[in-house]
């Protein structure tokens, strides 16, 4: 079903409002599920609102809580979300941020207590679009193992990098150290689709390509070893840094009644300060890298509209 803007903006607001949110916090979710649509990441879009929806229904997030900010440094800023959810948290620190980075060139901010993330490029995004370079990582719920363990000891653990530019679009990085996220995962069962060889193991621990049999199973990071020791980078940055719950003891984000408490770190700095007219040269290297046959990313998004499956418009319609 094709939605405009206000539309897809609207029915995330009701559903979020039915299911137990206050208005900041609704339009906080809304706002982050619509952007992470825009931007073509839509297993953390429409897809994802579902489990925040439940979330607030279970009491995993609190609908109501108004984050904490305080400033531990003059480059820093740190935000108690209180078990609600990190894009308010962000929304309400966001000035500031922006300001100290300006100010004294680069700053910090650390949250925790949070429910999942959502979009990670979403924060990155944001402060590219301020003319910042952002570097972001966050941990949650452990659903990754490696093959010398066989237990769950990691999250997805998502990096996401973006940097301003003179086109339309900064440039925006955003992957899990996971070899996938959980969300592509399960959209894959529910389609019944195969997934690649690598992306994860059975119950028993043992490689798979059924989607099916990975959802009762675990993520494998990306590339052995290499993908474990990011996941170990993110870890410490999104959970160490900002008193987050390590992956290993968060709750799951989609079972029982509390919250993950899981971590986002950021930092962002002035690219103006250490080379002016830096967007231009990025835009310049993109380009040039482009020419020699390098995939960039983003580069092959193209979206004109907000096309969301009937069945979920109509369910979240339903719920609203």
């Amino acid at each position: 079903m094709r939605l405009t803007h206000d539309e897809a903006l609207d029915l995330a607001t009701a559903a979020a409002r039915a299911a137990g949110a206050g208005e900041a916090t609704a339009r906080a979710l809304a706002e982050a599920t619509v952007a992470a649509e825009w931007a073509g990441s839509r297993a953390v879009g429409f897809a994802h609102l579902p489990d925040y929806l439940d979330g607030l229904r279970s009491g995993r997030i609190d609908g109501h809580a108004a984050p904490e900010i305080s400033f531990p440094a003059p480059a820093a800023v740190r935000v108690d979300v209180r078990r609600g959810i990190a894009q308010r948290g962000f929304d309400e620190a966001f000035d500031a941020f922006v300001e100290r980075t300006r100010s004294g060139g680069v700053a910090v901010l650390t949250l925790h207590d949070s429910y999942t993330v959502g979009e990670l490029g979403y924060y990155t995004r944001r402060l590219a679009q301020q003319g910042l370079v952002a570097l972001a990582a966050c941990n949650a719920t452990a659903q990754v193992t490696t093959l010398e363990s066989g237990r769950p000891v990691f999250g997805t653990n998502p990096l996401s990098f973006a940097a301003p530019t003179t086109g339309a679009r900064p440039f925006v990085i955003d992957q899990a150290s996971s070899a996938t996220a959980f969300v592509r995962l399960r959209q894959a069962a529910a389609e019944g689709a195969a997934i690649p060889e690598g992306w994860a193991v059975d119950a028993r621990g043992e490689p798979t390509t059924s989607a099916l049999a990975a959802l009762s199973g675990l993520l494998l990071p990306f590339g052995g070893a290499r993908g474990a020791h990011i996941a170990m980078i993110v870890e410490i940055l999104g959970a160490g840094l900002t008193g987050g719950h390590w992956s290993i003891d968060a709750p799951h984000y989609a079972e029982g009644t509390t919250s993950p408490a899981v971590g986002l770190f950021v930092t962002a700095f002035d690219p103006e300060r250490l080379v002016p007219g830096f967007a231009a040269r990025l835009t310049a290297q993109i380009e040039r890298l482009a020419a020699l046959g390098v995939r960039i990313p983003g580069s092959h998004l193209d979206i004109t509209a907000l096309d969301i499956p009937e069945a979920l418009v109509a369910a979240l319609r339903a719920g609203a």
